[in-house]
């Protein structure tokens, strides 16, 4: 969940713990069995704006990526299915492919900011291919006058079932991890408590299976933690780290790098149109995480309490095919890696992320204006605009059709100057400057420092 007051206390009655499970199989991505074959990732999310207003949907957001760093997203940024019953929104989606090879989606049932909203079903769908998404459902989990908050699921080779955990309140009237054991996400079995340390948790997400050790990661104290156990008993996992933070921070993703043996932990910060920290380790087993450079990953815009799972090269072109990829970009500052490029009272600069309006932050990168080799940014929220130089101080104006307009209009993609692998932008009718950077507004100069350089690099991304 995200941005949730301190819970009120409530009766939640938890029931027997079933046959014991030794440690086994093993943990590829999240809480599913990844195909050998996996060579990309997937994201699950849904969105929220400063506001609550232009941005948000309590809908299924979907965004794909090659190296899980950064996404791009899909369907517009917009949501590939909405739920038509409960509350008719939803919070904490969950992906997992399934043991047949299909995927699961479950989430919250929740739209909005409703706290005090108790539901004790979360939705559920069933997906081949993350193309279509059938059998919508709602699933009971208990009886109680208590929430289901941010499910997650994992495969119970012991038990021959899936484990759906979740938050809810206890008896002691804080929030406890629960778990149900199902095998087709209709019915599942009486709830049970799966993790009390005695205090209040929530945002369960598991890692099964690595080095003879499970593990559970969650939201203590606006800190994300983990504990850790050689079975998947219910009670049987003891806290071990002392976790990490960014602010407050919640909804730990834990997912290991298809290429390395590094692992990422990804957090939400506490607010609406939050945003996400990532951090990685090389052993979980340690506790310890190191927080990677905000330049090497950005998350899709607006998104909240994201999943992870892993997919295959065609399963990655085929939801590029059917859902697409934004016909926008945003661009990332190189030595401000927080801030994008955003127009604010028509004038050109770069603001930290989260802001109103995002789509500020929003452009079309279409064909020079005086020359198609070059590019235009023609702006998102108005479109009939471009930005463009004048007194050498970039501007948001609308294209009068001249020549000198087209001019001031165009740039030529390069290289980064501080970094290939970005983008720099030199000035089309003054080709002796580029777009940079100067107490965060943006003009064209001339760049020869090392510092200048980095001003006038841009990662152009989602």
């Amino acid at each position: 969940m995200s941005a949730r007051p301190q819970p009120s206390r409530r009766l939640f009655l938890g029931m027997a713990a079933t046959a014991p499970l030794a440690a086994s199989g093993v943990l590829t991505l999240g809480a599913g069995t990844a195909h050998a074959a996996d060579s990309a990732y997937v994201m699950c999310y849904f969105t929220e704006s400063t506001s609550l207003g232009l941005g948000t949907d309590y809908g299924l957001h979907l965004a794909v990526s090659t190296d899980s760093l950064n996404w791009t997203p899909l369907n517009q940024n917009n949501p590939v299915v909405t739920p038509t019953a409960g509350a008719l929104g939803l919070r904490d989606p969950f992906l997992m492919r399934k043991q047949d090879g299909t995927f699961v989606v479950i989430a919250t049932d929740l739209k909005g900011t409703d706290w005090s909203y108790n539901s004790q079903y979360i939705h559920v769908w069933d997906s081949a291919d993350l193309r279509t998404f059938t059998g919508y459902r709602r699933l009971k989990l208990h009886d109680m006058t208590t929430h289901s908050w941010a499910p997650e699921a994992f495969w119970d080779a012991g038990r021959g079932q899936y484990a759906v955990i979740y938050s809810s309140v206890n008896s002691s009237g804080h929030n406890v991890i629960m778990v149900n054991y199902t095998r087709d996400f209709v019915t599942a079995s009486s709830p049970q408590v799966f993790f009390d340390p005695g205090y209040d948790v929530i945002d369960g997400n598991m890692a099964v299976g690595v080095n003879g050790y499970n593990y559970l990661f969650y939201k203590k104290n606006q800190t994300l933690v983990s504990a850790r156990s050689t079975s998947l008993d219910p009670g049987s996992f003891t806290e071990y780290s002392a976790g990490v933070a960014h602010g407050g921070t919640e909804a730990p993703t834990v997912f290991k790098s298809l290429t390395s043996n590094t692992w990422y932990l990804w957090g939400d910060t506490y607010t609406p149109n939050g945003v996400f920290y990532a951090w990685q380790t090389s052993n979980l087993a340690s506790g310890t995480w190191t927080a990677l450079d905000q330049k090497t990953y950005t998350q899709p815009v607006n998104s909240k309490h994201c999943g992870i799972a892993t997919i295959t090269t065609a399963e990655y072109n085929n939801l590029l095919t059917k859902w697409g990829s934004p016909a926008w970009n945003r661009l990332k500052s190189y030595n401000y890696p927080s801030r994008y490029v955003r127009h604010a009272d028509y004038k050109a600069r770069i603001d930290e992320y989260p802001f109103d309006l995002y789509t500020d932050s929003e452009w079309k990168l279409v064909p020079g204006l005086a020359d198609s080799a070059g590019v235009s940014f023609q702006s998102v929220n108005y479109p009939t605009r471009y930005l463009r130089h004048y007194s050498y101080a970039l501007q948001l104006d609308v294209n009068d059709g001249t020549s000198t307009f087209a001019g001031d209009a165009t740039f030529y993609r390069t290289a980064g100057l501080a970094d290939s692998s970005w983008a720099s932008f030199r000035s089309y009718n003054n080709p002796t400057r580029y777009i940079r950077h100067a107490g965060y507004v943006l003009r064209i100069d001339p760049i020869s420092t090392t510092g200048e350089r980095q001003d006038a690099t841009f990662r152009v991304g989602y």
